[in-house]
């Protein structure tokens, strides 16, 4: 009996008459079920990103390494979780994944909230915490797998557009409700009571515990919609039978142009916040990084929304390389134009605005690929959905590899110069693989 309730027992999505009359209305209700669920995956794992702007003003003794640390640890975890993640569908199901993974997130969030309540709390309690909350970070590469076995390939461009592109505006959320929420007793004394924030003649009482509890009745609510509504569908596979996706270059091929991507999406918008602080903080009247912060993450989440059906519409491939080229050129302008070693606050409308168009490019991109792997493995759906999960994990590591690596080209040599130069390299590496095999001419697997 269980089974016949969390199984559907045939799913043929390609057949039109199936799909109109039953197999539209179960996929279209899961992708809605499921992206809401990503949108709190998304915001939970990039929470620590917002709360470690606000710690040194209410009394942790961190130094800006560490605090690059705390946002990078999240990073780690989410890709580690998304390898694990890639395998879960085909085993278990939509059902029983989404509703465990979402019951999860408790931990950090709970957790978080607890420890920043006490300015003593020690930096490896807190880098265990950050690294909890990568469960919310490992959950896409389960989620749009899931996703695109439910939909047809005609419009698996636009439900992967729409999934990604929605869930990642959690990101936003976490940087933009933080400076809001914190600012009262949400919960009044049920969780805590104030810390007092001091910045230069600027004191007052901050709840930022609030930063981490508010995801919990939200957590509880999904787990239970997720329950008894989501449904699984028989494609299935063991862990062993999966992994026959490493098996082919295309694999790696698709990974690389995915950290080119979503690599950078997710790992600026870990690093934007304290960027912002640590090289325009210094100045009278420095702006807020809160303030600025959750628009990058919102113009990549809606331009990877939009750029879904354009890329049924026109292809992925030449979306992607499009989208390499104008990262490659960004990057290095930013390097080279002094808006990373600026000599006054002038610079910091420029630094906003490149960085906002480098966010557009970055969610293009994430709608773009994902649009290609399913064509590049058309032969196999359950491959196809498996690459996707693996290009996901992988490229979640960008938070990680963006703050620790930012963090260290600033400590080290007192610019982040080189690391936007690394990153030009990396993307002129990405976009020629894109060429050659899914772009140009004659193309091995044109997408």
């Amino acid at each position: 009996m269980a089974n016949s309730i969390s199984w559907v027992q045939t799913w043929t999505p390609e057949d039109r008459t199936f799909w109109s009359e039953t197999g539209s209305r179960i996929a279209w209700r899961t992708l809605t079920i499921t992206t809401v669920a990503l949108i709190v995956s998304f915001a939970s794992w990039f929470m620590m990103s917002a709360i470690v702007v606000r710690m040194p003003q209410i009394g942790f003794a961190f130094d800006t390494m560490q605090l690059f640390w705390l946002a990078a640890m999240p990073g780690l975890a989410g890709g580690s979780f998304r390898i694990l993640h890639t395998f879960l569908i085909p085993i278990f199901g939509t059902r029983h994944v989404i509703t465990l993974s979402t019951l999860l997130k408790l931990i950090p969030c709970v957790g978080i909230g607890l420890a920043v309540m006490n300015p003593h709390t020690p930096f490896w309690l807190f880098m265990i915490l950050a690294f909890t909350a990568g469960f919310g970070g490992g959950d896409f590469s389960s989620f749009m797998p899931s996703t695109s076995i439910f939909f047809p390939k005609r419009l698996q461009g636009t439900a992967l557009g729409i999934q990604a592109g929605v869930g990642n505006f959690g990101v936003s959320l976490a940087q933009f409700v933080t400076p809001w929420i914190i600012g009262f007793a949400l919960f009044g004394t049920l969780a805590g009571g104030h810390q007092t924030f001091v910045k230069g003649t600027d004191s007052h009482p901050l709840w930022l515990q609030n930063a981490a509890f508010w995801y919990v009745p939200i957590l509880l609510v999904i787990a239970v919609v997720a329950w008894f509504f989501l449904r699984s569908v028989p494609v299935r596979a063991s862990f062993k039978e999966q992994l026959d996706i490493f098996k082919s270059k295309h694999t790696w091929f698709c990974t690389a142009t995915y950290v080119m991507t979503f690599g950078s999406f997710s790992g600026f918008s870990a690093a934007f916040p304290l960027l912002i602080k640590t090289l325009y903080g210094g100045f009278p009247d420095s702006p807020d990084p809160l303030t600025y912060a959750f628009l990058g993450p919102l113009v990549g989440s809606v331009a990877r929304v939009a750029a879904g059906p354009l890329s049924d519409k026109v292809g992925g491939a030449i979306l992607t390389h499009v989208v390499g080229i104008g990262l490659t050129i960004a990057v290095l302008v930013m390097a080279f134009a002094g808006l990373l070693t600026p000599a006054s606050l002038d610079s910091f409308p420029y630094f906003v605005a490149l960085m906002l168009f480098i966010f557009l490019l970055t969610g293009v991109g994430n709608a773009s690929t994902f649009r290609q792997y399913p064509i590049i493995f058309a032969h196999s759906p359950r491959q196809g959905a498996g690459v996707i999960g693996w290009t996901a994990a992988v490229a979640a590591y960008g938070p990680f590899v963006f703050s620790t690596m930012i963090g260290l080209t600033l400590t080290s040599t007192g610019s982040a110069v080189p690391f936007f130069v690394g990153a030009a390299l990396y993307y002129v590496f990405a976009t020629v693989i894109n060429w050659w095999f899914y772009t140009r001419k004659g193309c091995e697997k044109p997408s």
